[in-house]
């Protein structure tokens, strides 16, 4: 009652209803005296090791600042306010906050912290410790903390335990949830001893998760320790999850070498990202016994977007009509046969495989809100079905390439002597790089490579095999073209600003690597952020999608909706299976 009479006296306009979880929309799952997850074994047995996998390397423990590499898992040493559970679309549960209170009006949100909350050197966690986290990430963290928390406008602490965000804005509905996701920092580590969390670090830095570093080999690997008296074990949030005393992460620079270190009994699953080698790689003795588990784990979240990313700060990539005609130089329908032995779907939405991809003609809902935006958008927006360039297979594409040239004839862009496309009126001239980080990608591109040089386009294929160099140039933009895009939620929301939005068009470090700065794409994001409803969030979600697709910003590649792994079987699962998690791998134990 102290607690809330302290709240009252500090925002006597609005009510607070405190609660230990929180959904999007509706109400959440489980009970409020619930006792763990449906997808996890509670009496799931502590101990052994588990082992996985990273590619490229790392030189660096902070991952919260866009310098340098962070190393894989860091996670694992660290705890958020909430959780979220992976058989829903969007809720929390209380965690390092035992609970959370949203103003009717969401102009607020008040966490209460759990007083067992502790530091790993037993020190409590404090809400001095998150009023810290939130400032210092918003100053010194990376760009997505400040598009996450736009629209927070104060932090204070109210009490030894308790914290209240106040918000500029009581429209955005998904904030009180992405605060409720904030890893917390222990302030009293980071403000002594000389440290300073702008600056990369090898020092094993002090958490309050389920596990601490328990040896760093640079570049290498990483391996974390569970924690056999962690305050936070027997939370419903966690019954049942961090099973394996060890967690060990091996460093590969080489996909063939990793497959083949997995065969050796180096490490104990791999998530294989290659379908020819799903096809053809585990053909052996160990997968045909059984020791190795092959095995498809069905994926229900949203794909996202993969495609080949155009930088249109370059100015190769300014004009849509050059965006268009690329279109057509790749043809999904053969290199899908040939490289990926027709596993693959194509990928036609920024959000695909969910009811928030587009589809067909915009309905009623969708032309209200592009409306008054008419005169901005290609009129396709309003009129046609947006649907990729396709072939039938046989590796003939003659029909797609006459109509990227007659695309880029139409546009001014005329064969120079050397037979590369250079624009008349700008000087443009039609030659760019594409930079990757694994060299296996090269049979996707080359074919690609050798179209475009059929229409008048000189393209070239740089692998960078240091990953600090890939990184360093990707938080810069400096790149023409690469293979990358934006991973989505069942629930999209402020992240959607650090993908499109102007404000990120600029900010190194951001995820906006396409360099979007659109005044429409603008407005579509606050009305995505601001959805108060399932529906309205589908409806404008579908909206925006349709303006990303028909500004041609990416050459669609493809998803797959499971996830493949390999795995050695020596390891216990749940009955029941998390749609929304790889496996809930931290649900796993050892037989």
């Amino acid at each position: 009652m102290r607690f809330l009479f302290i709240v009252a006296l500090l925002f006597p306009t609005f009510a607070l209803a405190q609660t230990y979880g929180i959904a999007m929309h509706g109400k959440p799952k489980y009970p409020d005296n619930f006792t763990h997850f449906d997808y996890v074994n509670p009496d799931a047995p502590k101990g052994g090791s588990f082992s996985e996998y990273a590619f490229g390397s790392f030189d660096s423990l902070n991952p919260f600042i866009t310098k340098g590499v962070s190393a894989d898992s860091m996670g694992l040493i660290y705890q958020t306010l909430m959780v979220a559970s992976a058989d829903e679309a969007f809720s929390k549960y209380g965690e390092i906050a035992s609970t959370i209170d949203v103003a009717d009006d969401n102009s607020s949100v008040t966490f209460t912290l759990n007083p067992k909350a502790v530091w790993h050197d037993g020190v409590p966690i404090k809400a001095e410790d998150v009023v810290w986290t939130f400032n210092t990430l918003m100053e010194k963290g990376t760009p997505a903390f400040k598009s996450y928390y736009a629209d927070v406008d104060t932090v204070k602490a109210n009490s030894e335990r308790s914290v209240t965000f106040t918000f500029k804005t009581t429209e955005n509905k998904e904030l009180p949830l992405i605060l409720g996701s904030l890893t917390v920092l222990p302030k009293h580590y980071w403000t002594t001893e000389g440290r300073d969390i702008a600056k990369t670090t090898l020092e094993p830095p002090l958490g309050s998760g389920p596990y601490t570093i328990k040896s760093v080999n640079p570049a290498r690997s990483i391996t974390y320790e569970r924690v056999k008296d962690w305050w936070a074990a027997d939370l419903p949030v966690n019954k049942g999850r961090y099973n394996f005393d060890t967690v060990n992460v091996p460093y590969y620079r080489d996909m063939t070498v990793a497959l083949e270190a997995l065969f050796a009994g180096e490490f104990d699953l791999r998530q294989e990202y290659t379908a020819k080698t799903w096809a053809t790689g585990y053909n052996n003795d160990l997968v045909n016994s059984g020791r190795i588990v092959k095995d498809e784990i069905e994926n229900h979240n949203p794909q996202g977007m993969q495609g080949f990313l155009m930088n249109i700060r370059r100015p190769v990539f300014q004009d849509r009509a050059v965006r268009e005609a690329l279109q057509y130089a790749f043809d999904y329908e053969w290199s899908n046969k040939q490289f990926a032995y027709g596993a693959y779907k194509r990928t036609d939405s920024y959000f695909e495989n969910s009811d928030l991809a587009s589809t067909g003609l915009p309905s009623q809902c969708e032309i209200q809100l592009l409306e008054p935006y008419r005169d901005q958008l290609p009129a396709e927006v309003f009129t046609q079905t947006y649907t990729n360039p396709t072939t039938d297979g046989s590796g003939n594409n003659r029909a797609n390439l006459r109509k990227a040239i007659e695309i880029l004839e139409n546009a001014g862009y005329k064969l120079g002597p050397d037979k590369i496309r250079v624009n008349e009126k700008t000087g443009t001239r039609l030659s760019f790089e594409i930079m990757h980080r694994q060299p296996e990608f090269e049979r996707w591109v080359l074919p690609m490579i050798r179209n475009l040089k059929r229409i008048g386009i000189e393209a070239r294929f740089y692998v960078t095999k240091d990953t600090s160099q890939f990184v360093e140039r990707m938080n810069n933009f400096d790149f023409d073209m690469t293979v990358g895009g934006a991973p989505q939620s069942l629930s999209p929301g402020n992240e959607q600003i650090e993908y499109w939005h102007s404000s990120r068009a600029d900010q190194p470090g951001s995820r906006n690597y396409i360099g979007i700065a659109d005044p429409v794409v603008d407005a579509l994001v606050g009305k995505v952020v601001n959805a108060q409803t399932r529906e309205d969030l589908v409806c404008r979600t579908h909206a925006l999608d349709r303006v990303l697709l028909w500004g041609y910003y990416v050459i669609p590649q493809w998803h797959i909706d499971t996830w493949r792994v390999a795995y050695w079987d020596k390891f216990g699962k749940p009955a029941n299976q998390a749609p929304y998690a790889l496996g809930a791998l931290d649900t796993w134990w050892r037989k």
